[in-house]
């Protein structure tokens, strides 16, 4: 199966606050805080959903096709993608503004404070999905539509509907900022629909849904709860708890639903069920915890093997081969 994967391209800049968030946030003050936090570390990444998913299914050897919008400054975020295996051909250069940024702090719990500016995010509505899809030589056989520019989001959507082209509906970060009636447009007809928990409950709350609502438009919904694992959802069906795959490396936290999406839909091209697609996610998402930036860890096979037999038993390590198809 080969994938389409639609979304941000980003620059990350995190940071780490030895202490923790709460501890300086006053019940008192809360509507008027001020607040700095001198932070003991900074690394600059590469990121963006888009490309952190494009990133962890050409680790596991896919060629994806990205789709986004970048500045001129993506050059070596670019070459290094490329390098891989990820298809960069659909990715659109602004002619005047910034690769977009991703501003984040994390505190000693695993919080996150974070701010992202989307520089020539904002352009990725300038993109026709359609055209992209019907001049893909290779053919794309699936098409994950993740948080980015709500323009973009919207008219790839309405292009996957238009073509007949199945969809995962991820609008994750982007729940914030859309109202109800495009929140329900954009999940409508998804193949797929992630969610964590916190958007789980902000998604419902949005569009005005029941569960049932929802079930009734997708064909399966898979929240992830963190170390608690993840659900999954299918109309008339029981839902299905996944355990997590355990660490007790937790290094930092940004990317890590990225690396469970890519891993999800990798071993869904693999030919896996709903709950091994579900391991096979955790195993990778479990990994890239371990790592500083969701670009740097790498999917070494004996590593995965260990984790996914120790959490799940023998013969779950087949969650991550076989061709892509």
């Amino acid at each position: 199966m080969r994938i389409a994967v639609t979304g941000s391209i980003a620059t990350d800049h995190l940071m780490v606050f030895p202490g923790r968030f709460e501890e300086q946030l006053l019940a008192s003050q809360l509507d008027h805080v001020s607040l700095s936090f001198l932070v003991d570390t900074l690394d600059i990444r590469h990121g963006g959903v888009g490309a952190n998913i494009a990133y962890g299914l050409a680790r596991l050897g896919h060629h994806p096709l990205l789709v986004g919008s970048v500045g001129r400054d993506f050059a070596a975020h670019q070459a290094h993608l490329a390098s891989l295996g990820v298809d960069m051909g659909a990715v659109r250069v602004s002619p005047t503004l910034h690769t977009a940024r991703f501003i984040c702090t994390t505190d000693a719990s695993g919080n996150q404070l974070a701010s992202f500016y989307a520089g020539a995010m904002a352009e990725a509505s300038a993109t026709d999905l359609t055209d992209v899809l019907r001049d893909d030589a290779a053919g794309i056989d699936f098409v994950h539509i993740g948080a980015d520019d709500p323009a973009a989001m919207s008219r790839h959507t309405r292009a996957c509907r238009a073509l007949g082209m199945p969809f995962a509906a991820d609008p994750s970060q982007q729940l914030a900022r859309l109202d109800g009636p495009t929140v329900r447009e954009l999940i409508d007809g998804a193949e797929l629909l992630f969610t964590n928990a916190y958007e789980r409950a902000l998604l419902l709350d949005k569009t005005g849904w029941h569960e049932q609502d929802v079930l009734d438009r997708v064909g399966t919904w898979i929240t992830t709860r963190g170390a608690k694992g993840s659900l999954i959802e299918r109309r008339g069906e029981p839902v299905v708890e996944v355990d997590a795959v355990t660490t007790a490396e937790a290094v930092d936290p940004t990317g890590v639903g990225d690396a469970f999406r890519a891993g999800y839909l990798s071993a869904t091209g693999h030919g896996h069920d709903a709950v091994g697609a579900a391991r096979a996610g955790s195993a990778l998402a479990t990994l890239a915890l371990r790592h500083v930036g969701p670009q740097t860890y790498e999917p070494d096979p004996a590593l995965l093997e260990e984790s996914l037999t120790a959490s799940y038993g023998p013969g779950a390590a087949a969650l991550m081969t076989g061709a892509p198809r």
